[in-house]
């Protein structure tokens, strides 16, 4: 797949403003006033970002909720571009915010043995967690994330903030660029159970010993077989419009906005393309089992094409992965595979739940559908099902799967 051009008029298209449509007034039948919410671009100087104080503060309330991950007794969730909350979750009933972790710019995070991985903008910090409530900073690995820096500049960044805009002019989508995604999470599972568990919306991943972080054209590759001492290995390049990663067994599946890249990673340090599956141009996590993978298509966003669908692609060969069936959805976002059952999130239409034993007539086989509830993304975890949203986090058990049952939630304060 061909990448494509790295900028449009001078702006990286990795970080062209977004625009969001909230509510639409009209002051006369003639000239409507269009409200809605733009993310203006703010410039950071990186020595100043490093200046910041980082690592444990008092426990506080969550004001959003980023990528949920799952590490033994404990919930870690991020906030968006401040930082990662630890919560203990020895009972799923009664969740107890136990500190808060400031990483300025922070979206991703994955926990190796006793060590939290994060970003910070263009930096990888390391954080000893072995201690959840004592948690202390290892390392930090500079300029690794290099694709923020303003027009090649290492001495500046780009990030955003929300501005509130009223026009005459309506706001107009973006087609596929995208900035990172508040609503994803990674998938990071391993049979010595080092690794912890995350959603299917991944830009982080662990697999035999190394880190994997995507952005939206490459895969950077970390050893991290120490892991209090991780260093950087090699970036491969991937083509444009790469969103997330999900490792299974010895592979990696890629999601992209055209497709899905399998690539074989039995040597953890230089994964090996196998197969891309291209597909419309859709905002697509993907999840896997041994033979089938499961990937939602999204429209609305920045997306592009009006497609909502669930595909199920049979990869017993990854050298040729062929599409079996897909399912219309209302407005798929993130997946989580448990057994046999599929969970889809369908953003404001809340979450459904399927039996996926005959893969091709999953319709037929829907157990629930929560409407009350908007969903982005969903992990099968080892005590609870753990759903993220606008408006928080979600537990339920869901021992019975076609009958789920709410456990708790963290809500997002107003």
């Amino acid at each position: 797949m061909n990448p494509m051009r790295r900028s449009v008029f001078g702006w990286p298209v990795w970080r062209l403003p977004i625009v969001i449509l909230l509510v639409t007034t009209c002051s006369n039948p003639q000239e409507p006033l269009y409200n809605y919410r733009v993310q203006v671009p703010v410039y950071l100087n990186v020595s100043a970002v490093r200046e910041i104080t980082v690592g444990p503060q008092a426990p506080r309330k969550l004001s959003a909720a980023g990528k949920i991950y799952v590490y033994g007794d404990y919930l870690l969730i991020n906030e968006p571009q401040k930082g990662v909350h630890i919560i203990d979750n020895r009972q799923p009933k009664m969740p107890r915010m136990l500190n808060f972790i400031a990483i300025p710019g922070n979206i991703d995070m994955a926990v190796n043995s006793h060590m939290l991985y994060a970003d910070s903008y263009v930096d990888l910090l390391v954080f000893d967690i072995s201690d959840p409530a004592n948690v202390t900073l290892s390392k930090r690995l500079e300029d690794v994330f290099p694709h923020l820096y303003v027009y090649g500049d290492s001495s500046k960044i780009m990030t955003y903030k929300d501005s509130l805009v009223t026009s005459t002019t309506p706001p107009r989508p973006l087609g596929g660029w995208m900035v990172n995604d508040a609503f994803s999470s990674g998938v990071t599972l391993s049979p010595g159970g080092s690794y912890g568990q995350g959603g299917s919306m991944a830009r982080f991943t662990l697999l035999g010993g190394h880190l994997y972080a995507v952005d939206q054209q490459s895969l950077r590759l970390f050893n991290v077989q120490d892991p209090d001492d991780p260093h950087f290995v090699q970036d491969i390049a991937l083509g444009w419009g790469i969103e997330t990663i999900f490792p299974f067994e010895n592979k990696l599946f890629i999601g992209s906005t055209t497709g899905m890249h399998i690539y074989d990673a039995s040597n953890p340090a230089a994964p090996e393309p196998m197969s891309v599956y291209s597909h419309f141009t859709a905002c697509d996590p993907v999840v896997v089992n041994e033979n089938h993978a499961f990937v939602t298509l999204r429209s609305g966003n920045f997306c592009q094409q009006g497609v909502d669908l669930l595909e199920v692609i049979d990869i017993s060969d990854p050298y040729s992965p062929k599409l079996l069936k897909s399912y219309g959805m209302q407005n798929p976002h993130g997946l989580g595979l448990s057994e046999n059952y599929l969970y889809v999130c369908e953003g404001k239409f809340g979450l459904k739940s399927y039996s996926i034993a005959d893969v091709m007539n999953v319709d037929k086989r829907q157990m629930q559908h929560l409407r009350t509830i908007d969903a982005f993304d969903v992990i099968p975890g080892p005590k609870s099902l753990i759903v993220t949203g606008e408006k928080g986090i979600s537990q339920y058990d869901y021992s019975r799967p076609n009958r789920l049952q709410l456990l708790s939630q963290i809500s997002v304060k107003d």
